[in-house]
């Protein structure tokens, strides 16, 4: 169930699953409602996004009943979360899902917010979006190609590829707008050979797996994992996390792994990498692409979590194409 795409005039409505807004300065944010309202877009805010009751977030039934509020007005085409967190996955026993199934529309964000893309597609089939959040919005440099994804996904509905962008940046950007530093981008990194078409799942990794053994994990069966982590993880620690993975129910029926670009803190080279991959028999014989555009670096693509995507490997060279979103 793919929700209509954004038009010029919907209405965008803010909202904060886990981490509340009061940790963006006001400079950033005007300039994310800027950019959201330059595209056309009516900028709206959640009633409940500010506070912090002790984890930088609010209680859970504030952030529920917001959701639930987007969701359920007509007005409102799409919702962009604010920040990713640590808590999205207190949701999940308390959400509607059947107003969810019945209103379907855009949601986008990453990070912590894979909690809630997964499991809205295991209990509706809604597809939902990994992609910026309205704080990323608020990025000054290094942003045009993270947007041209973001409207590619979001505004039209042809297929398109993923193509690597030029260069990437791994810097508090947040905290000084004006001192970057960009890294040229080496392109795509060809894992394991082979080509696959499947439904895409995932997003982050130690996220997807806090959804392992409950009812909100979506049949692995038939789909190509889209994984990534953020500076808190290493090569054993992500080696331990995959693992996990491959241990769920359906992974055998997994048809490939694309893997976002690691941040410059996690210090995992392609070669321990390529380590953690060729050490799982699981893996054999799956295509396996690494060093794509999203993460926790920018830019990054926006994709869709139950959407479909072909991916293929070979001779060096790697290709993404993203088909329904």
């Amino acid at each position: 169930m793919i929700p209509p795409k954004l038009r010029h005039g919907d209405e965008i409505r803010i909202v904060a699953p886990a981490t509340s807004i009061d940790v963006i300065s006001e400079e950033n944010r005007k300039h994310a409602v800027d950019v959201l309202e330059g595209l056309g877009y009516k900028v709206t805010f959640g009633k409940r996004i500010h506070g912090d009751d002790g984890f930088l977030s609010t209680p859970i039934d504030d952030r529920v009943a917001d959701l639930h509020e987007a969701f359920g007005d007509k007005n409102v085409k799409a919702l962009i979360t604010v920040l990713g967190g640590f808590n999205s996955n207190q949701l999940l026993t308390h959400l509607d899902y059947d107003l969810i199934r019945k209103n379907p529309k855009v949601l986008c964000g990453y990070s912590d917010i894979t909690a809630l893309h997964n499991a809205i597609y295991a209990k509706t089939k809604l597809v939902t979006y990994n992609g910026p959040h309205f704080a990323t919005f608020g990025m000054r440099k290094g942003f045009d190609y993270s947007l041209r994804y973001f409207r590619m996904c979001l505004e039209s509905d042809g297929p398109f590829d993923v193509v690597p962008s030029e260069e990437w940046s791994n810097d508090e950007w947040y905290l000084d707008q004006e001192d970057r530093k960009f890294i040229k981008n080496s392109g795509f990194k060809v894992i394991n050979e082979g080509e696959a078409e499947g439904r895409i799942l995932g997003g982050n990794l130690c996220t997807f797996n806090l959804l392992h053994g409950t009812e909100f994990m979506p049949d692995l069966g038939g789909s190509i994992l889209f994984l990534e982590d953020d500076y808190m993880t290493t090569a054993k620690i992500f080696d331990r996390d995959l693992q996990s993975l491959i241990h769920q129910p359906g992974f055998e029926e997994v048809r490939g792994i694309v893997i976002g670009r690691f941040e410059l803190r996690s210090k995992i080279s392609d070669a321990e990498l390529e380590k953690v991959v060729k050490g799982k028999r699981e893996l054999d014989g799956m295509p396996v692409i690494a060093n794509v555009d999203f993460s926790h670096t920018s830019p990054q693509i926006t994709f869709p979590i139950g959407g479909t995507a072909r991916m293929s490997a070979g001779g060096g060279r790697a290709a993404i194409r993203i088909l329904e979103h």
